[in-house]
């Protein structure tokens, strides 16, 4: 009782901060720094510097940053220069967080314990300090960095011609939020005014859109695979939750996802071509891949026996197209039928195990340094390979990092799906009684569950039989569980879809 009490007088990110909290100890997460990390810290004062005459100066470039709204850890910055012929050139400037945090030190020991950072709604806990990977080590607006650069030169349809990666000075002229650029790329609001105070970073911007597009169009034509995850997010006014929206991945998220990957991918050539073990990221072809079949068929579609990726795109395209309500949870049984990602140390061979999601055979993970350690590896990977010395890890060590960052990873997702759950639990508990319509979204051998639309939540049917997935049903909310993400809801009416 006596908790419940101190709850009362909570507000709504203090109570899902202490669940994010519990939940992250009980998975093997550290949600403090430690009194280490904190000493090396006082000890941090100004951003990396390097005199070295290899390193570029490419700080005269219109780079921009586009992130979330809230972002506050930018890792990287985008750039596009002239082309001598009908393609273009593309530049990635990736944060060196490598030169303020050394291999071995306490915060980099943190960093390898958690290997990522964990974000809820309510609360972030940052892989690094606020310090740097908000401040000293983000690519923030007006300050010069150092960067590793990824120049990467395509042709006109898109295809890498070469690829170069090296050290330089970059000056970030624009912090960038997805939604207000995709409104503006789509004709739904002006430039902001950030961008517009940059003379030429409008076409600038657009001329990037062109190229991500291209990408785009390219990679869906090789087989990668777009699903639409349903992954709603608390929106917060002062302290408390005011709604529950959906994320829309807009024009402006699609531009950084292709130059991320097209980086992902340079960077995995350089290691390559350096003949060393590096961390690939990787998703293998899928083992239960006639269950997916099974399931097509239920559609009407039929799919090759053996895993082919571009067969599978083109009947998630014909889905969307032909059922968006219903899209999401089809993607999501499909994620689920795949398997999800992992880690692997792997050495250059003509048979990598590649990622079948994006139908590559190189990739890896190394645009987000500030907020993912394999990235980290990857960087000073490289950044050895550039000065000519051997790799600062054994084989052993990778190996070891990559199974240990593959389970870190699944637990920080874990803890941010169940966050996910507490919101939503947390926003409709004083909304016991009411009538919501949704749709059928799971089925197994637990039950059902069903996505109501406004606000966008799923949650357990506790009554009724026969259902069929993608049915429309109407619904009343009966119990919630902020703790544990329960929400449960009983049928009331039901119609034919």
């Amino acid at each position: 009782m006596k908790d419940l009490d101190f709850r009362k007088h909570l507000s709504d990110k203090e109570e899902l901060t202490r669940i994010a909290i519990g939940m992250m100890t009980i998975r093997g997460l550290e949600p403090e720094f430690s009194f280490q990390v904190r000493e090396q810290l006082h000890q941090i004062d100004e951003p990396a510097s390097n005199h070295d005459s290899s390193v570029r100066d490419l700080r005269s470039l219109p780079w921009c940053s586009i992130d979330n709204d809230d972002s506050r850890d930018l890792d990287q910055l985008t750039v596009t220069k002239k082309s001598t012929g009908k393609g273009w050139n593309l530049l990635v400037a990736i944060a060196d967080v490598d030169a303020l945090v050394g291999k071995g030190t306490a915060i980099d020991e943190h960093a390898a314990i958690n290997t990522r950072s964990v974000y809820t709604s309510a609360k972030i806990f940052p892989m690094l300090p606020l310090k740097l990977s908000n401040n000293l080590s983000s690519l923030n607006p007006g300050q010069d960095r150092l960067a590793l650069v990824c120049e990467m030169h395509f042709t006109e349809e898109g295809e890498v011609q070469k690829s170069f990666i090296y050290r330089a000075w970059v000056h970030n002229r624009a912090q960038l939020a997805y939604d207000n650029v995709s409104d503006w790329l789509e004709g739904k609001a002006q430039l902001p005014q950030t961008a517009q105070e940059v003379l030429g970073l409008d076409a600038q911007i657009r001329k990037q859109d062109e190229l991500a597009q291209v990408l785009r169009l390219r990679r869906h034509e090789r087989g990668s695979l777009e699903f639409e995850i349903f992954q709603p997010r608390a929106r917060f006014s002062e302290n408390n939750i005011q709604a529950i929206e959906q994320q829309l991945h807009n024009r402006a998220r699609q531009l950084i996802e292709e130059f991320m990957i097209a980086t992902n991918g340079c960077t995995s050539r350089f290691l390559a071509a350096a003949g060393i073990y590096s961390l690939r990221r990787v998703v293998r072809s899928p083992e239960r891949w006639l269950k997916i079949v099974k399931l097509a068929q239920e559609y009407g579609v039929s799919l090759p026996n053996e895993p082919d990726s571009q067969a599978l795109e083109q009947f998630l395209a014909k889905q969307r197209r032909d059922d968006p309500v219903h899209f999401p949870d089809l993607s999501l049984v499909i994620v689920k039928l795949m398997g999800s990602g992992e880690y692997v140390a792997e050495k250059p061979s003509n048979h990598p195990l590649g990622h079948f999601g994006l139908a590559v055979s190189d990739y890896m993970h190394s645009t987000a340094p500030n907020r993912r350690y394999p990235d980290i590896i990857t960087l000073r990977l490289m950044k050895s390979v550039l000065v000519g010395k051997p790799p600062p890890y054994s084989v052993e060590e990778l190996h070891s990092l990559a199974e240990h960052c593959t389970l870190q990873e699944d637990a920080a997702r874990k803890v941010e799906r169940q966050l996910r759950k507490s919101e939503a639990a947390m926003f409709l508990r004083s909304r016991i009684g009411q009538v919501f319509q949704g749709v059928v979204s799971g089925l197994n051998e637990k039950g059902a569950w069903i996505r109501i639309f406004v606000p966008p939540v799923e949650g357990k049917l506790v009554n009724g039989e026969n259902f069929s997935l993608g049915k429309i049903l109407k619904v009343k909310l009966i119990y919630t569980h902020v703790q544990l993400g329960f929400i449960d809801f009983s049928v009331v009416e039901d119609k034919e879809d």
